[in-house]
């Protein structure tokens, strides 16, 4: 046989590399996560006022990174299986209920792969506001034929950023930090001078952080200003922030990456713990100060409001500089979104729980074909909705359902298999933060379904009806879940099982998780 007819023969890579260091999360997560916080609090300040808008970011952030710790346990559990908080759900219910592994993965799925058109939004509207105002390219719109998709320059300009996050993703974990820690660079600085340079400056003066507009809030929507609408609203929030700051579980996805599983996973759940804590509290001090409740209520765009923040605190040259590094920062979130949530769809298919076509590694040792499936999602998003925020709230429903699960999967974990290895092994009384964390994000998911009206989430692209979109955006975070389930359906068939509604595990512990047992 000649070579030019000598068959090339590709490996399947049947596990990602273990390739990563904790402070590649803290690159990947600690410098991004912050980032999210940006599209949420103008509303919230707006909304509930900037002293209740300032506390429920830190309780919110807490609490993510409380139960962030909780995951570190499981994670160490299965060293071997990624899919993160999803796969410790699974575990924790396959006895029980077979479907919330795929309930779980699906709603995870969905919130982290949405921040590829949130954020490619984002950067559309940032760079058009700061570096077109003025032009055709800023009012320029084509309908497209048969789809009545309103085309726009910042559209188009977040549609190149999707596939720039997916081009920088499929080429292998390796070049994906590497791009990573360039724009981890470029995103901190902005973020450290909207965060601090008030405080050094003195704008954090410029306006009271005291007061509250719940009441005027409620007024607004038509709802009971006493203490049942403020609840209702408080907790719609805090559904509603939860996609911002429990970006500390995150970290767990990437477990089976860490080279040192263990010890990887506990100082990056820390460490990004920590991080999003702390602009938890920097952030909305800094731009409610800055800005003041009425600035940010002119800003129906929910995110240009960041232009006049650079630009208050150093000044017109150094504040467009920023706004460039803030537009290419945040393609360190959409390339964080596309890691995370093809790892979650790449375990549904790796496990059995989906079709096996995405439980499947290319060449280069990452899950592209869950990527391509979150790159055209994405892209139908960007071109179908009305805004960001549409898109953000579409997968609040699914995220927070999948902490119910991991958290419950934990406490389950804890009662089935007493006597799995567990490399980290919590006291006790993380049994009851477990448990309390648990029931925490349910009641979330229940009262912010009630109330999310009232967030402004829902408004039409024309800002004229609050409620506008309130049933595509449950429409379509329940149509998401179903499909996950019809999926785990789907698989089953494709192994030769019969579809039950309980799948009781017959695994061993892994000889890794075995391995790092304290001596």
């Amino acid at each position: 046989m000649s070579a030019t007819t000598i068959p090339e023969v590709v490996a399947e890579v049947r596990r990602l590399p273990k390739t990563m260091r904790w402070w590649d999360a803290v690159v990947l997560l600690g410098l991004a996560n912050p980032g999210f916080y940006l599209t949420g609090i103008a509303f919230s300040v707006v909304a509930l006022g900037p002293l209740w808008a300032i506390v429920l970011w830190v309780a919110s952030a807490a609490l993510g990174a409380v139960q962030a710790v909780v995951y570190s346990e499981t994670a160490a559990m299965f060293p071997d299986k990624p899919g993160g908080l999803s796969v410790h759900a699974r575990e924790g219910w396959r006895g029980r209920f077979s479907l919330a592994g795929p309930l779980a993965v699906a709603g995870y799925w969905l919130s982290w792969t949405t921040a590829l058109a949130v954020f490619g939004g984002v950067i559309g509207l940032l760079f058009v506001s700061e570096f077109l105002p003025g032009t055709a390219a800023a009012t320029w719109s084509w309908t497209m034929p048969g789809t009545g998709w309103d085309v726009t320059t910042a559209r188009l300009i977040g549609l190149g950023c999707i596939v720039a996050a997916y081009l920088a993703s499929r080429r292998g974990q390796s070049l994906a930090l590497r791009w990573g820690r360039g724009l981890g660079a470029l995103i901190a600085v902005p973020l450290a001078v909207i965060a601090i340079g008030p405080f050094l400056t003195g704008d954090v003066a410029n306006h009271s952080l005291t007061g509250s507009n719940m009441t005027a809030t409620l007024d607004f929507y038509g709802w009971s200003t006493g203490f049942w609408g403020k609840l209702v609203l408080v907790m719609a929030w805090l559904y509603i922030l939860a996609y911002s700051t429990y970006g500390a579980g995150c970290t767990a996805t990437f477990a089976p990456e860490y080279k040192d599983t263990k010890n990887d996973t506990r100082k990056a759940i820390l460490a990004v713990g920590a991080i999003n804590l702390a602009f938890a509290v920097l952030l909305p001090i800094a731009i409610a100060g800055t800005l003041g409740v009425d600035a940010l209520a002119k800003d129906t765009s929910g995110v240009v409001y960041l232009i006049a923040v650079l630009h208050t605190i150093v000044g017109e040259a150094a504040g467009t500089v920023l706004v460039a590094l803030l537009c290419a920062g945040l393609l360190l979130l959409m390339q964080t979104g596309t890691m995370a949530s093809s790892r979650a769809l790449y375990a549904l298919g790796g496990e059995g729980m989906t079709i096996r076509w995405l439980g499947r590694l290319n060449r280069h040792g990452v899950p592209e074909r869950a990527m391509a499936l979150g790159l055209a999602l994405n892209a139908w998003l960007l071109f179908q909705f009305p805004s960001v925020f549409f898109i953000l709230a579409v997968g609040n429903l699914g995220f927070l359902l999948a902490h119910v699960l991991a958290l419950s999967g934990y406490l389950l974990l804890r009662r089935d298999r007493p006597h799995w290895p567990r490399p980290i092994r919590l006291g006790p009384v993380w049994t009851v933060v477990a448990a309390v964390a648990c029931l925490a994000n349910l009641a979330f998911i229940v009262f912010g379904l009630i109330g999310l009206r009232l967030t402004g989430y829902a408004f039409d692209a024309a800002m004229t009806n609050p409620t506008a979109w309130l049933g595509r955006i449950v429409l379509v975070g329940v149509s998401t879940l179903i499909l996950g389930c019809a999926g785990y359906a789907v698989a089953q068939h494709q192994q030769g099982k019969r579809f039950s509604l309980t799948d009781p595990s017959d695994e061993e512990p892994s000889a890794e998780a075995i391995a790092a047992l304290p001596r």
